[in-house]
């Protein structure tokens, strides 16, 4: 058999073109859904290399693909070829190393990473002999065409160029995004104080051992598993268990952030069990060990939020004061259980502060994190009417209002941890979407996140509460960012430039008071 029929087989087989198509699937997948969605490594200020690494990768893969889809070439082209993909296996053992350097890969991500590349050494295998064959041939380009396959080919093409063009630009943006320094509590702390935390590990909770080790004070961080604590600041003191706490240790005091996360899931009835029973036990034994202490901490400060005050969107602006939601309502009688049993620690004459957290703010995590790929990628827009309000707050303020809560004795009972100026949902994707610089009028719908997400969406995404802070505002305490064009300001510095150059003003609201 000739040459030029044997690679005429071997490109045609039906195994070929079905190992092609899950190999682009699992590739598409692991874009969108890892490098995107989940592990947002465009921003990230530790992802430049990586996504440098992913851009080039991809610009090889687009290549490639073309290069399949319409061309045999042969001859020396042949071997042009073979370079091309000894270079993109190069990229591709170099971003593994990058990987595991700068981040820790979820368990999917692994899986699919080696999935895709016995996959990938399969097709690799097939194709060798056929390109082999080119080799021995005269220069030339030969064009062909696969049918469906050269269409699905060129459309992968497509895909991988624009993504690369996207690596490259976040990359390039990526030196903006510098790794922040502590949170300065100098002015709120005057002293150095010892504190117990948990759920020390989270996105509010790491920030405020990082806050707070940076201030010079005791910290002990309690944790279910220690490999969760390698991002942790030091020194910090760790256990697993309340039982390694002496008698005789000291606290200033007491910050409880543990909980089953209320967004992470589908509320079923296990979850909304877990939702309530992990505060609940970890309030119980907090007051356990205060009750076995010789000298007691002055404050213990539990993580609520402003869903304690039910769906209330009509309702106005709500301070500590306002009456709080219906029983019925999941988010309201979670939090008042909760709250109820923190208020319970008032029996061992320590102060109880009930944080009354809205939606945080930060591009590494909480709600902002999880609206910037879609905003980025020109896809965002208001959810439901858009006339559910949001209270928000920025991490930087809420770990410097927890420290204030601390060190402020006349603060006790709810405290409303929320930015002063909340905003409705349509004008936060309006700000969002110019910010960056993108389109942000693409509605979600309200009726398929109210069909697949329940309660959970009626109460979290498609109704909410005007929250005021008013008890921290007569206390006292300064908010950095007490208005959302503030806030968007700092966590998104280099799309504040972009705006700035086209000569638009994303000062909506602030005002040189508030600055």
């Amino acid at each position: 058999m000739s040459a030029p029929l044997m690679s005429d087989v071997i490109m045609l087989s039906p195994l070929l073109w079905t190992l092609v198509v899950v190999q682009l699937a699992m590739g598409g997948f692991d874009i969108v859904f890892h490098h995107e969605m989940t592990e947002r490594l465009a921003w990230k200020d530790n992802a430049a290399h990586e996504l440098r690494l992913h851009a080039w990768r991809n610009l090889f893969y687009a290549f490639l693909f073309l290069s399949f889809a319409w061309a045999q070439p042969q001859g020396w082209l042949a071997i042009a070829l073979i370079a091309v993909l000894a270079a993109e296996i190069v990229i591709t053992l170099w971003d593994f190393v990058e990987e595991d350097m700068t981040r820790k890969l979820p368990p999917t991500e692994r899986v699919l990473h080696t999935l895709l590349a016995i996959n990938y050494g399969a097709i690799l295998a097939l194709i060798a002999p056929a390109i082999v064959a080119w080799i021995w041939q005269p220069t030339a380009i030969v064009w062909i065409n696969y049918g469906w396959g050269s269409a699905v080919l060129t459309l992968a093409a497509l895909g991988v160029f624009v993504f690369a063009l996207r690596d490259f630009h976040t990359s390039h943006r990526a030196r903006f995004l510098l790794s922040r320094r502590p949170i300065d509590l100098s002015d709120i702390l005057a002293q150095r104080a010892s504190v117990l935390v948990t759920g020390g590990t989270g996105f509010v909770g790491s920030e405020l051992v990082r806050g707070l080790a940076a201030s010079g004070c005791d910290i002990t961080v309690l944790t279910r598993n220690l490999a969760n604590t390698a991002h942790l600041a030091t020194p910090v003191r760790l256990i697993t268990g309340l039982d390694q706490i002496d008698d005789n240790a000291h606290f200033d005091a007491i910050i409880d952030l543990a909980g089953e996360p209320v967004a992470g899931g589908l509320w079923t009835w296990s979850r909304r069990y877990n939702i309530i029973a992990s505060r609940v036990r970890t309030a119980r034994a907090l007051r356990s060990l205060v009750w076995r202490l010789a000298t007691k901490p002055s404050v213990y400060i539990k993580a609520s939020a402003v869903g304690v005050y039910g769906p209330r969107d009509n309702d106005g602006a709500l301070g500590e004061a306002a009456e709080l939601g219906p029983r019925q309502v999941f988010s309201a009688r979670s939090c008042q259980i909760c709250e109820a049993e923190a208020d319970r620690m008032t029996g061992l004459g320590i102060r109880v502060v009930n944080l009354r957290i809205g939606l945080v703010l930060g591009r590494d995590g909480g709600l902002l994190s999880r609206m910037l790929p879609p905003f980025d990628l020109g896809l965002g827009g208001p959810i439901g009417s858009g006339q559910q309000w949001m209270s928000w707050i920025t991490r930087d303020d809420l770990v410097r209002l927890i420290t204030f809560a601390v060190v402020t004795p006349s603060i006790r009972g709810p405290l409303n941890a929320t930015a002063p100026k909340p905003v409705q949902n349509s004008e936060f994707a309006r700000l969002l979407g110019r910010v960056l610089g993108r389109p942000a009028f693409l509605p979600l719908p309200a009726w398929p996140l109210a069909m697949v997400l329940g309660d959970f969406a009626q109460e979290l995404l498609l109704t909410g509460q005007q929250v005021i802070p008013d008890q921290a505002l007569a206390k006292g305490f300064r908010f950095r960012h007490p208005t959302l064009d503030r806030a968007l300001e700092d966590e998104l510095p280099f799309a504040t430039g972009k705006a700035r150059k086209r000569g638009q003003s994303i000062n909506l609201e602030t005002t040189a008071e508030a600055r």
